[in-house]
């Protein structure tokens, strides 16, 4: 099957039926909306035997990895399905009517968080399902009440078509309305949706070039819509001497496997690792990196984005080059790179540059302070970690401030690489990492991205929404008059 551009009269109907989508949409109660996102992911759980071959024709990636994925991002829909459900994610708040108020008298307020209407969804390369077509965006979109227009990866067209018309079928028998959601191909049919004012926020996973450029093109429209934009991380991983010494063979082998997991493809993986001088672990980490067995990357143009990244941070002086791994018919081998924190100090930009692949450099410091230094050179980042024991406690605090401000989630004797579908991950950051710090891309609180709120005053209990009206007909939890109460 081949799959082309979407025409301009087809993305026509696609973003008219979307606007036409909103308003029934939006107006289901969220059982309703819980039981459309139930029937696509049960739907998708049973398409998997079909779709997963595909994504290996089309991405490189194993069986294994594929198949969890599918069941990720089922397991995201039902998550969601779930928040519905339970109901604190329209944050509710009812403050009533107070004549004795001081200085002036209040009226009757009522707030909720109401659907943006229409998004537009740039799916991803390195996660042909838990960041693409059904992916995180499209689920929390969803839930928000809001129709979704997917604008397709290139990198796998014929899953993104399949999987796209599995859910439209899916959505459509379990009642949801025509428009709800629509998958569409090419660059041009992404850029014209996201100027089309029937779009009312945007979604992007990828490069920094390309996410900055549709960003432009978000906010330079005569009606500026938000921009969620996760674009680049370096997620730099800080081992102390107390560590180094309890289980510096572990903290090793664990760092090469997160750098090569998934060919390095991943947003998070472990872009540099500060460690100790003397630390020892050198011969142990060339091994582990060799002994790892080159693999393929997600398409050409990945593999020679890596391949002239590489080669540039292996052409910069202050760093060494540990293990060149090279590019070959079986595919690309891991590359281990080492400097030292006052060579990066001297000159950190060239340095912490993100090289999407199986490349990481080693960064030895000669104490506490040249760390805390080299920490406050980055930018943001999705994820910081640190390696550290029980007799760190008292001197870890500064370290840990630095990178909270600069990561969006911390990792304590861990590693980066794998992020839980839950209620309390956070998956973002400051820029670069993404467009937009205070939200996240993974758990509930995504949903958050395609709300928001209205304030209705002195409305009419008949004009009200079922979400704010005295008898509490949705059983939601609510603030009423400051306190927190139950269904």
């Amino acid at each position: 099957m081949t799959v082309t551009d979407t025409t301009p009269e087809e993305l026509e109907r696609v973003l008219a039926a979307a606007a036409q989508a909103a308003g029934p949409l939006a107006a289901l109660r969220p059982a309703e909306r819980a039981r459309l996102l139930r029937a696509a992911a049960d739907a998708l759980d049973a398409a998997a035997g079909e779709l997963v071959p595909i994504a290996i024709e089309e991405s490189a990636l194993p069986e294994g990895r594929l198949t969890g994925e599918v069941a990720r991002s089922s397991g995201q829909l039902r998550l969601f399905a779930d928040a519905l459900d339970e109901g604190s994610y329209l944050e509710v708040i009812l403050d009533s009517a107070d004549q004795d108020a001081k200085p002036v008298p209040r009226p009757d307020l009522r707030r909720m968080l109401v659907p943006v209407g229409p998004v537009l969804v740039f799916s991803a390369s390195n996660f042909p399902f838990a960041f693409s077509v059904p992916g995180g965006d499209t689920a929390s979109a969803l839930a928000a009440g809001s129709p979704v227009v997917v604008k397709a990866h290139p990198g796998h067209p014929r899953l993104s078509q399949r999987t796209g018309e599995v859910l439209v079928e899916a959505l459509r028998a379990a009642g949801a309305p025509e428009g709800t959601f629509a998958v569409v191909h090419g660059m041009e049919a992404g850029t014209t949706a996201l100027t089309d004012p029937r779009i009312k926020a945007g979604a992007f996973t990828g490069s920094v070039k390309g996410g900055l450029a549709l960003l432009e093109i978000a906010t330079r429209r005569e009606e500026p819509i938000p921009f969620y934009g996760e674009l680049g991380s370096l997620n730099p991983v800080f081992v102390t001497p107390a560590a180094v010494s309890a289980r510096g063979a572990d903290i090793a082998d664990g760092y090469v496997g997160s750098f090569t997991l998934g060919t390095g493809q991943f947003c998070t993986k472990p872009g540099l690792l500060f460690l100790p001088e003397g630390h020892g672990l050198e011969e142990r980490l060339v091994e582990a990196v060799r002994g790892t067995a080159p693999a393929g990357m997600l398409n050409d143009r990945i593999r020679s984005g890596h391949a002239h990244e590489r080669d540039r941070l292996e052409g910069l002086g202050p760093l060494r080059t540990l293990v060149h791994g090279a590019d070959s018919d079986s595919g690309v081998a891991p590359t281990l790179l080492a400097t030292t924190a006052k060579e990066l100090l001297a000159d950190p930009d060239p340095i912490l540059q993100e090289c999407f692949g199986p490349t990481s450099i080693i960064v030895e410091y000669a104490d506490g302070d040249e760390m805390l230094a080299a920490a406050e050179t980055f930018g943001g980042n999705l994820t910081a970690t640190v390696h550290a024991e029980e007799a760190d406690a008292a001197t870890l605090p500064p370290l840990v401030d630095v990178l909270r401000d600069r990561a969006g989630r911390l990792v304590y004797n861990g590693w980066p690489t794998g992020v839980a579908v839950a209620h309390a991950m956070h998956h973002g950051g400051p820029f670069p990492s993404t467009t937009a710090s205070i939200h996240t891309s993974v758990g509930t609180t995504a949903i958050r991205r395609f709300l928001r709120p209205v304030c209705y005053q002195n409305t009419p209990q008949a004009l009200l929404p079922e979400a704010l009206q005295d008898g509490n007909p949705l059983g939601l939890p609510r603030r009423v008059d400051g306190v927190l109460t139950g269904a």
